[in-house]
């Protein structure tokens, strides 16, 4: 299908109107042009937004969808304004309003969260977990292992950086990371730093061809490259993994969500909380 324009506007980051409408548009075969309008928590600033999405409605000659998320009722009536030309999707009202009259409870009708999560003991532990995941990645540092929750390994390039970051980010687990690599192969055994803390380790591969893909375009030519050096280093890892009991899934078709919801529910369950 030819592309849709699709607007999410908010009174704050935006963030939920843009997760909760791209899981929704995801069902659909369509290829949308995002326009993002976060802090929209005025009149004015609504009106302004009405005018860009009316214009867009003009020059395709279909109406932009509109996910927001505002709780402002005045700012909320601009974009639910008939004189708006898009097709506009209430999310807060869609469901809040149908949850005030279950519980019999008026909503605090906050606008964002974040100006308080930011003062939160779950915030600041994410923030260190970030940074715990920044000194440890891809082996940096062996030091404080067992501060760890969680510790990748696999080979160099085979997802384990991002997959940590998003554990820190989003999770806030304490995530290193660790390549194995041919030294470790030679040897047969498990790094020596990471023999203590194998019961939190998990490993990640990789198809060989995408790895070598993968090397290729960041260090073209080489051995490091080279589809039969990746072959046998992912052969090595897996049989590595296998042989040490340590659970492990391939990157290769997985995202990042899947691949951290995985791990969590295999190491840490109590943290699978989005």
């Amino acid at each position: 299908m030819a592309n849709r324009t699709v607007f999410f506007v908010s009174d704050g980051t935006g963030i939920t109107a843009e997760t909760f409408g791209n899981s929704i548009l995801a069902q659909f075969p369509i290829r949308p042009r995002h326009v993002r309008r976060p802090f929209i928590d005025s009149v004015e600033k609504a009106l302004v937004v009405v005018g860009e999405i009316n214009t867009i409605a003009q020059a395709e000659g279909r109406r932009p969808i509109v996910f927001i998320t505002l709780v402002n009722d005045e700012v909320r009536d601009v974009l639910t304004h008939e004189r708006c030309q898009g097709f506009v999707l209430d999310m807060f009202r869609t469901f809040i309003e149908p949850l005030e009259g279950e519980l019999a409870v008026k909503s605090n009708h906050r606008v964002g969260r974040f100006s308080e999560v930011a003062k939160s003991h779950e915030y600041n532990e994410r923030i260190e977990a970030i940074n715990f995941s920044l000194a440890h990645d891809d082996g940096q540092s062996s030091r404080d292992l067992e501060g760890a929750e969680v510790i990748l390994v696999g080979v160099s390039r085979c997802g384990k950086t991002p997959t940590s970051l998003y554990l820190a980010m989003q999770h806030g687990i304490k995530a290193a990371n660790y390549p194995l690599i041919p030294e470790d192969f030679e040897r047969g055994e498990l790094p020596k730093s990471l023999v203590a803390h194998k019961r939190k380790c998990f490993g990640l591969t990789i198809d060989p061809e995408r790895l070598a893909q993968i090397r290729h375009e960041r260090r073209p030519g080489g051995r490091y490259a080279a589809l039969d050096n990746c072959r046998m280093e992912v052969r090595e890892a897996e049989s590595m993994m296998k042989r040490e009991g340590i659970a492990w899934l391939s990157s290769t078709h997985k995202s990042i969500e899947e691949i951290a919801t995985t791990i969590l529910r295999d190491i840490r369950p109590d943290r699978l909380i989005y």
